[in-house]
């Protein structure tokens, strides 16, 4: 069988989080859900990423349609795009990275369409046979690209809908286990809602809004003829915002969201006493705790929310929470921070983040850094950067003769 020099990085991180579930004297450590093309959930800019991974209610700018397209109907200019790019793995390789491309267009006020790429590249990699000997360098990459239609259906209230295209290309046509490979490719929908409301607060101008998107909701996935497919990364986030103007210059924001994988849970199996799987007659693997994961998307997406092996105790730890705090000073200069949590049953991702954003006429520039606290981390001591511009349509003047 043919594998990669990077073996550790390409399954562990980009192909799929394998899930386990481990019994420490009955009590249950870990249980990760596990999916295919992970790089769909990397928070994509340095905005976002700055605020522990944040954006589902945020103020709008260009990179919303990762976060909530329907945003855009709400932002303040008329045209923007943005670039960013993130190291990743820099710590081990410097090859490896994630770019991605955005840009929006208000029709009119009520009307809004997005586009954006996302391109990860996985560098150089040496593929080699049993024996060990190279049989050439090759560049897996991934990339999906995605476009979508927002809408204003009142004075407060927003929605958009998108569409991916999805190509995972890990093995480059390479047999492995004497099975032929492909790149896989999918296709997949997002449905998103945003609220904001104008309140007065203490004679002050605030703004509270809330935003609710379901991404990737799409076939399932495979690189080979005869294996079983597996889940997209199916997403449903929550989130909340409130945005205080202080004066004319000073402005605080504050953004809470939720997320959760709408994934079957992995069962518990049951073993025999050498620790292989017990199957039935129709030879499925014997479940004692826990649903079939081995069912549709639709029903998938369904059953997450009550299928895993610990019960609701399980159930709740499959929420994750990301904190963020904006600071703007005179609509130029902002600071950022921001934490992002999550189980140690399901993953035991917990982080820090801080960032810093510039503005100047129609140009602006974010930084973000990652700072992680129990675990390492893919993106930890690298500065991720995003450049944005921004424009509004040019104003007609009426010339009397």
């Amino acid at each position: 069988m043919k594998r990669y020099c990077i073996t550790v990085i390409l399954v562990a991180l980009l192909v799929k989080s394998f899930g386990q579930y481990q019994d420490l004297g009955q009590q249950h450590t870990i249980n990760t859900i596990t999916t295919a093309v992970p790089f769909l959930l990397i928070a994509p800019d340095a905005r976002g990423g700055g605020m522990g991974d944040v954006g589902v209610a945020s103020t709008p700018d260009a990179n919303s349609i990762h976060w909530n397209p329907a945003k855009y109907i709400f932002a303040p200019k008329d045209f923007g795009a943005a670039v960013s790019y993130s190291p990743w793995l820099r710590a081990l390789v410097n090859d490896i990275n994630l770019a991605y491309l955005s840009g929006y267009w208000k029709i009119n006020p009520n009307n809004a369409v997005a586009a954006s790429l996302r391109f990860f590249s996985l560098g150089n990699i040496t593929f080699t046979n049993e024996n060990g000997e190279s049989t050439g360098q090759y560049r897996p990459s991934e990339f999906s690209f995605d476009i979508s239609y927002a809408r204003k259906l009142s004075d407060h209230i927003s929605m958009a809908i998108s569409g991916r295209y999805i190509n995972s290309n890990l093995t480059l046509g390479q047999t492995v286990g004497g099975r032929s490979t492909h790149a896989g490719q999918s296709g997949a929908a997002d449905v998103g809602f945003y609220y904001q409301l104008p309140i007065e607060f203490k004679r002050l101008n605030s703004m509270f809004a809330v935003g609710v998107n379901i991404s990737n909701i799409g076939a399932k996935i495979s690189y080979t003829q005869n294996t079983e497919k597996d889940f997209l990364p199916t997403n449903l986030k929550f989130g909340l915002g409130y945005t205080l103007e202080f004066d004319k210059y000073n402005t605080l924001s504050a953004f809470l969201d939720i997320n959760k994988l709408l994934v079957p849970t992995p069962p518990i199996y049951k073993r025999d006493s050498t620790g292989r799987n017990v199957y039935d007659n129709e030879g499925n693997p014997v479940i004692l705790d826990g649903k079939n994961p081995n069912v549709g998307i639709v029903t998938g997406m369904l059953q997450s929310f009550y299928d895993a092996p610990g019960g609701f105790s399980e159930e709740i730890k499959e929420y994750t929470i990301s904190l963020g705090l904006e600071y703007w000073y005179d609509k130029q200069f902002s600071i950022r921070a921001g934490y992002f949590n999550e189980s140690q049953m399901k993953g035991n991702r917990k982080f820090f983040t801080l960032g810093a954003g510039i503005r100047y006429s129609v140009f602006g520039l974010d930084f973000a850094y990652l700072i992680p606290t129990i675990q390492h981390h893919p993106l930890e001591n690298t500065l991720r950067f995003t450049l944005l511009f921004d424009f509004n349509k040019p104003k007609v003047v009426d010339k009397k003769s």
